[in-house]
């Protein structure tokens, strides 16, 4: 795959909406995505670090993730049945379910992509029926793996963010952090100023009560309408139910926004790039403080 010219770089947690580079002034700035290039200079390994947290980095899960795994059994040290809390060396040989991991036990920051996910491609591994999926389309990596931030579902296009932090991953998607997401979403069937009301104040879904942040008209006529719309949440196709709830059907969802990131205009579907060191540093550094939740949640 051939690398995508680097648009405006996206800013970290902490910048406001009006701060956001303006992508299409910045049209001749150059840059290219970085596949599978070497992760930026880091300090030299610990000596040690706890296991639960190095399996983490391997981005495997979050830490609370596995000190499960440890206590049920899955996780072995030098053949040996691991134990809560214990520490391990570069010389230790994990395994987990019986296949070795490679441990990073260094302070190594985590690589971050932005993809511009096609309609047709699901976001799992495993599938049973063969469809093609985003992670075939990532840069391989050796010891770890990359890790998505969330999900999008098969007929759902637009910006997905990949790490191979798990920890990383997981602190993105909490709803402590509150990141709002952002669709450009067409609709079938009018959309009348009470649905659009009712879809600001709440509807209630089977998995329980879900409203939209902001809800703003973006044009089209007669069947075929675009809506701009944002909401702090990310369950499970979430905007379509939503639309359903009120009448209205979505033929065309396309995520352009989470957190901090916009999906960049020249970002071609089934293209990617990646976060330079010091842009990472940055959204580490936003997510450590814990951002305001929404004044009317």
């Amino acid at each position: 795959m051939r690398p995508e010219k680097k648009p405006s770089r996206p800013r970290a947690p902490g910048a406001s909406r009006d701060a956001l580079p303006d992508e299409r002034g910045r049209r001749n700035r150059r840059g290219a995505a970085r596949h599978g290039a070497a992760s930026p200079r880091v300090p030299e390994p610990v000596a040690s670090e706890r296991l639960h947290k190095a399996l983490a980095q391997a981005g495997l899960g979050s830490r609370r993730k596995m000190e499960e795994w440890i206590a049920a059994g899955r996780i072995t040290v030098n053949n040996q049945p691991a134990k809560t809390g214990m520490r391990v060396g570069q010389r230790d040989r994990v395994k987990v379910d019986g296949r070795l991991v490679a441990l990073r036990l260094s302070p190594r920051l985590p690589r971050v992509l932005l993809y511009h996910k096609p309609e047709g491609e699901i976001v799992s591994r495993d599938d049973p029926e063969g469809r093609p999926n985003v992670f075939s389309a990532l840069p391989r990596l050796r010891g770890s793996r990359w890790v998505a931030v969330g999900r999008l579902d098969l007929n759902t296009s637009g910006l997905i963010l990949f790490t191979t932090s798990g920890e990383l991953a997981n602190r993105l998607m909490h709803p402590s952090v509150g990141l709002l997401r952002e669709y450009a979403t067409r609709v079938l069937g009018e959309l009348t100023g009470d649905a659009r009301a009712q879809l600001l104040e709440g509807v209630m879904l089977e998995d329980g009560p879900a409203r939209f942040n902001s809800l703003e008209d973006a044009g089209g006529q007669g069947a075929n309408h675009w809506y701009r719309i944002s909401l702090f949440e990310g369950k499970n196709r979430e905007v379509r139910r939503m639309f359903e709830a009120v009448g209205g059907k979505v033929s065309r969802l396309i995520r352009v926004r989470y957190g901090p990131f916009v999906l960049p205009p020249h970002l071609k579907r089934g293209r990617m790039l990646e976060l330079e060191g010091a842009e990472v540093e940055r959204l580490i550094a936003g997510l450590s403080v814990p951002a305001q939740p929404p004044s009317d949640a």
